[in-house]
């Protein structure tokens, strides 16, 4: 047979038998049994080495002694790796011999064939203290089913411990491919990368400026003066908008994309200046400028509940992740913050004569922190599971925040025309500085989109939008 080359690609980069390797093994993990048999006898390649066949047949049939022999003739092994794939299978042969009764055998594993791999001693009592733990709730119990079932988790955890050349890691060919997939996405996600879509394998990847959303699809206006704030439903079904005509309005997100007004929410006697959706959606809060916060049902648009009152003024609220507790902080530092369960009952209240204006909060998706922003130009971050608290001082006044929908990053306003993004873990030494965008005047609340929130969105009082 005409010598063929031994590398593939306008590079040579790639060796050819490590490919067909790894495409054997690809095609026994797809179930293509027959095609893979038949491309490893028409290469004479094998994605698994004839020691490991003998080594897997061995395990499953319990024949340690010739295990141990296998292993200890395994080829182009290092002696850290020989030690830990032994002390794998000891273990094994350990728990089984106490599994039926052969102390005697078990003890002359731990005291003989253990010793020889020059374990740590704190490792090789680990073990011993560990089964003979078990041994006292459950040895004895362990029939041939569940041991067969140990077995078979000990080939696949030998597998991962031994070398390519003897085993192949698992799932290979299809992570050399995501590699790839993820690096195109990544070399363009700082563009356009806007779509949740399936990537395709036929050609390389990479988004244009059309995955950016840049062209008015409809005008709005049923509301009779300033809108002030708006935002789609978490499910995108919805979209409510606020106005300092005193009313809010839920739109609904018909089939051809088109919003039709569902409901016109009437009750406050101030403009409305933020809304908040529930996470599952059913209910909307309204937050009325320096007056009160109402809930109100989306499917029915009735007030539910309204909070505040008796000089409590709202200045910003929102959500916890089940839907059933509220948090609103005040334009009064005597009010301070406050957390509401959905029938206006005071779960807990954060107040202080030193407490500045709350001047916006957020709670992130998962729960775990109560982020807010104060007149003195402080951020503070509270972990409501440990209280445990990180305070971060801007330069200049904050006007409103918004949280990544991971729970990860958050962003901040500034009226020095800058906005900054921020981690919530606090491990960033700098924060990230975005500008481009006019702000002198009015608040502007600029929110994290995209898929993944690779994106931040901000108004600006130039008319234009900044992304």
């Amino acid at each position: 047979m005409e010598n063929l080359p031994t590398s593939l690609g306008s590079k040579g980069l790639i060796n050819k038998n490590e490919f067909v390797r790894v495409i054997i093994q690809c095609l026994y993990s797809f179930g293509y049994k027959n095609s893979a048999s038949c491309l490893e006898s028409e290469s004479g390649m094998r994605y698994k080495s004839l020691d490991f066949d003998l080594l897997e047949s061995q395990i499953l049939s319990g024949d340690w002694d010739n295990c141990v022999d296998t292993v200890n003739k395994m080829k182009d092994l290092k002696d850290d790796t020989r030690s830990s794939v032994l002390f794998l299978v000891f273990k094994q042969c350990f728990l089984e011999y106490l599994n039926r009764g052969d102390d005697s055998l078990a003890l002359s594993v731990l005291q003989k064939q253990v010793p020889t791999l020059h374990m740590s001693k704190e490792k090789v009592h680990k073990l011993a203290y560990s089964i003979l733990s078990l041994k006292e709730m459950e040895l004895g119990k362990l029939d041939e089913d569940i041991i067969c079932e140990l077995r078979k988790k000990l080939v696949i955890e030998l597998g991962k411990q031994l070398p390519p050349h003897i085993l192949l890691p698992e799932g290979r060919l299809e992570h050399l491919v995501e590699t790839i997939v993820t690096a195109q996405i990544d070399s363009c996600k700082y563009q356009y990368h806007n779509s949740q879509d399936v990537v395709s394998l036929y050609g390389d990847h990479c988004c244009g400026r059309d995955q950016i959303p840049t062209e008015t699809v409809q005008i709005l206006t049923e509301h009779s003066n300033e809108v002030w704030f708006v935002q789609f439903s978490n499910n995108g079904d919805y979209l409510a908008s606020s106005s300092s005509d005193c009313t809010a309005i839920i739109w609904e997100v018909m089939d051809n994309g088109k919003l039709m007004m569902k409901h016109t929410l009437r009750s406050h006697q101030k403009p409305v200046s933020f809304v908040a959706w529930s996470p599952d959606d059913t209910m909307l809060l309204t937050c009325g400028n320096s007056e009160v916060l109402k809930l109100w049902d989306v499917e029915t648009g009735t007030c539910k509940h309204t909070f505040g009152g008796h000089g409590f003024t709202v200045s910003s609220c929102a959500w916890f992740p089940d839907s059933k507790r509220i948090v609103c902080g005040s334009s009064d530092p005597e009010k301070g913050i406050c957390m509401w369960d959905c029938d206006g009952n005071e779960i807990k209240a954060w107040r202080g004569m030193r407490m500045p204006k709350v001047l916006d909060l957020a709670v992130t998706s998962d729960g775990e922190n109560l982020i807010s922003a104060f007149s003195d130009k402080e951020i503070r971050i509270l972990n409501l599971r440990t209280n445990a608290e990180q305070v971060i001082l801007e330069e200049h006044s904050i006007t409103s925040l918004s949280v990544s929908i991971d729970s990860k990053t958050f962003i901040v306003n500034l009226n020095s025309q800058e906005i900054h993004l921020r981690d919530v873990a606090g491990k960033w030494e700098k924060p990230l500085k975005y500008t481009g965008h006019k702000q002198n005047k009015y608040v502007i609340r600029s929110c994290f989109g995209g898929v993944n929130s690779m994106f931040i969105a901000s108004g600006s009082e130039n008319t234009q939008m900044q992304t």
